[in-house]
């Protein structure tokens, strides 16, 4: 069994929820945010994936459904 990489290297102790380019690899085409166990993320950066794409849907940055 392969063991999964993290998608994002190193230990990240903040994601900035203006870099979208980055957020949006962890949302689906319907810009739902992605289960941990599609993203490879751990907890503690799964959190922060999620926390980051809902401050960036709040500030425009990233639509919340596809129109």
């Amino acid at each position: 069994m392969k063991k999964r990489t993290s998608p994002m290297k190193g230990d990240i102790k903040h994601l900035d929820y203006k870099d979208v380019t980055l957020l949006r690899k962890f949302t689906t085409y319907f810009y739902k945010i992605k289960p941990r166990y599609y993203s490879g993320a751990g907890l503690r950066q799964q959190k922060m994936i999620s926390q980051a794409i809902k401050r960036a849907r709040f500030m425009a940055l990233i639509p919340y459904v596809r129109s």
